[in-house]
């Protein structure tokens, strides 16, 4: 697919961040690399909606209920699981990651993964638009990737528009 056949899809579709509050320092920064890498691509900025959720372990009901709406060419999940001193971080990041892979496989709508799972706060906003670069745009840029080869799959008509 060309460059101006994916520009034109990414302008036709909608798309929806999903942010978790949780950690705000780090998944604010996030969620404005999803909407800068999507309109870097085309995606008009009144194509992309926003929801917020308390925590990363809210963003995957959020995410199923979009996924099944048919709204959404795709979706950006961002979240941030930091380690702390109990099992509670293994818990919540499996079952985050978990759930939104179980949307993309029901659904067959691409879900980029911006949800991050370090030790620390320094690794997160690291990878929150710091030295590691923004992992919520390279997950936008991902998801918007994706959708573009499941719309060629499915013979060019842009999905979620």
């Amino acid at each position: 697919m060309s460059a101006a056949t994916d520009s034109r899809a990414a302008s036709d579709g909608h798309y929806l961040v999903v942010t978790a509050r949780f950690n705000a320092l780090v998944t604010e920064r996030l969620a404005a690399g999803a909407r800068a890498g999507l309109v870097a691509r085309g995606v008009p900025g009144d194509h992309i909606a926003e929801a917020a959720v308390p925590g990363a372990w809210e963003l995957g009901p959020v995410v199923q209920h979009a996924a099944a709406s048919g709204r959404f060419r795709a979706i950006v999940a961002c979240g941030a699981v930091i380690r702390g001193e109990t099992p509670h971080f293994d818990h919540v990041a499996r079952a985050t990651l978990d759930a939104l892979a179980r949307v993309q496989r029901e659904h067959r709508i691409p879900v980029g993964l911006g949800v991050l799972t370090t030790d620390t706060l320094e690794q997160a906003l690291n990878r929150a638009g710091g030295k590691s670069g923004n992992k919520g745009e390279e997950a936008a840029l991902a998801a918007l990737e994706t959708a573009a080869v499941l719309d060629a799959l499915a013979g060019g008509a842009p999905r979620g528009g």
